[in-house]
């Protein structure tokens, strides 16, 4: 009986494929705006907006809803995401961002909870 090729081969040509695929997606951008003489104005502005989406869709889900479910009451994340949103809007701090979203998750996780 045969047992065909081992399953690692697989995973590694998937890697591989997806890996060119990703070079090529890239590429072409930059093969089509070489051609077109530049990004154009508007699609530029609409760019500087991408990296604040990525980073509010991979933090608010992880804030809103730790659990898989949206809670707000008893949600020490929540409240310690705003603390360190409102010092964020304050100080443009990373350092000082982090620090006391941290401190602050720390401390609500430690007395229970406020909220």
């Amino acid at each position: 009986m045969s047992a065909g090729p081992p399953p690692g081969r697989f995973v590694w040509l998937a890697v591989v494929v997806a890996g060119v695929g990703t070079f090529l997606l890239r590429a072409s951008f930059l093969f089509l705006f070489e051609r077109v003489g530049g990004v154009p104005p508007r699609l530029e502005r609409a760019l500087r907006y991408v990296p604040a989406a990525v980073l509010a869709a991979l933090v608010i889900p992880a804030l809103v809803a730790p659990d898989g479910a949206p809670t707000v009451l008893g949600n020490d994340r929540l409240l310690a995401g705003a603390l360190a949103a409102l010092v964020a809007w304050r100080t443009e701090s990373v350092l000082a961002t982090i620090s006391v979203g941290m401190v602050a998750l720390v401390v609500l996780d430690a007395v229970g909870g406020v909220v």
